[in-house]
């Protein structure tokens, strides 16, 4: 794991050109990878760095041509969830070497494949495993193996490989017989909103509802969310903000489980400003997932200073909360039990102040920007 404090001033660094895949894109695209880049790469560029973004042009609605100093370069991706990421990269290594690229930054393991491809033209290779993709409900088995195959050449292969958790580390280590750099994910201190017109516009007071923000699959478990909650007797309301990247027949049957409840709430996809009220507002954050890297959710909820309740899965456990904000994993009676000690009940002010505390001293994306470019220079010194 890399110290705490950097140990040179990253400015004096020679300017470093970094080519990024692996993510749908920036800004504003759905996805944990996607938010991780849009908070990371800016703060890169501020530290006198140039960074280029491959976006998936299937996702873009506007191909800017930079963004917050990022620029961005949209290629072609297959609106096809089993070959659109390792089309995309294939296609991104290859401009990362016409560009010239010091550094190929390769975000989670599907895109990892192409790692023996980046390394055969010469590139320098940084590999960011977000987590074990391989056990996500949604994919068979073909492509839980090539998932898996793309974890160990990248973790192999690669110059250097950073986790953003404690348990990717031990996976790495025993996968590919290799150490690798820990960098969480991070989180901003965002100020709270004091409006309420979203509020208003679907129907929930402030501080009357449980909250959940995730993407329509199946590993996020909002059927085991919808279910436990529709089992209660309150006044609470439950507002689920997000939607799906690709249609399934999962994400038609959440759709239309929070259609058939009057006191559950769809949102869509939403950001900004009416992400930041919804956040302010909420009673409770739930994250019923069975499968996280290390969920960027969750700590933007915790950094709003909300209670939450997760489900007691080794990623979610990484990040040190008191034994009353979990609930087994998978189970609608225990998730219900602590929906009902929990809602209504809000957090002290010593929670509070110990939540702060965690989030800065191994959260911030300032000090995950520094280590990122760290491991960057540790990979143009092999």
């Amino acid at each position: 794991m890399l110290k705490n404090k950097p140990k040179a001033s990253y400015r004096k660094i020679k300017k470093m050109k970094i080519f990024i895949t692996g993510t749908r894109g920036i800004p504003d695209i759905p996805g944990g990878v996607e938010k991780h880049c849009q908070e990371l790469y800016p703060r890169i560029v501020a530290l006198g760095h140039k960074v280029t973004i491959a976006t998936r042009k299937s996702y873009v609605k506007t191909e800017l041509p930079e963004w917050r100093g990022v620029d961005l370069k949209h290629i072609y991706s297959p609106q096809k969830k089993s070959l659109e990421a390792i089309i995309h990269t294939f296609l991104s290594v290859i401009e990362a070497k016409k560009s010239k690229a010091d550094i190929l930054h390769i975000h989670a393991v599907g895109p990892g494949l192409l790692v023996p491809f980046a390394k055969l033209l010469g590139l320098k290779v940084v590999v960011t495993n977000h987590g074990p993709d391989y056990d996500r409900q949604k994919w068979g088995r073909a492509a839980k193996l090539m998932l898996r195959l793309g974890e160990w050449l990248g973790g192999r292969l690669a110059d250097e490989v950073i986790v953003i958790s404690g348990i990717i580390e031990d996976i790495i280590l025993k996968r590919c017989r290799r150490a690798s750099n820990v960098i969480y994910n991070g989180v901003n201190f965002p100020e709270g909103s004091d409006c309420e017109d979203f509020l208003h516009q679907i129907g929930v007071k402030p501080g009357s509802y449980v909250l959940a923000v995730s993407r329509f699959v199946p590993e996020k478990g909002l059927d085991l969310l919808i279910r436990s909650f529709s089992l209660l007797n309150t006044d609470y309301k439950l507002v689920i903000a997000g939607d799906a990247d690709h249609t399934s027949n999962y994400s038609k049957k959440i759709k239309e489980r929070i259609n058939e409840n009057p006191n559950i709430i769809g949102t869509g996809y939403i950001t900004g400003k009416k992400l930041n009220q919804i956040y302010s507002n909420a009673g409770l954050f739930v994250l019923p997932s069975f499968h996280e890297g290390l969920p960027i959710a969750l700590l933007e909820a915790l950094s709003y200073g909300i209670p939450v309740l997760v489900s007691d899965i080794p990623a979610n456990k990484e990040i040190d909360l008191p034994n009353e904000r979990f609930f087994k994993c998978g189970d609608v009676t225990d998730l219900k039990r602590k929906l009902e000690q929990l809602i209504g009940k809000d957090l002290s002010e010593k929670e509070k102040y110990d939540i702060k505390q965690l989030l800065e001293e191994k959260y911030k994306w300032d000090l995950i920007a520094e280590r990122t470019i760290e491991v960057y220079n540790k990979a143009l010194r092999r």
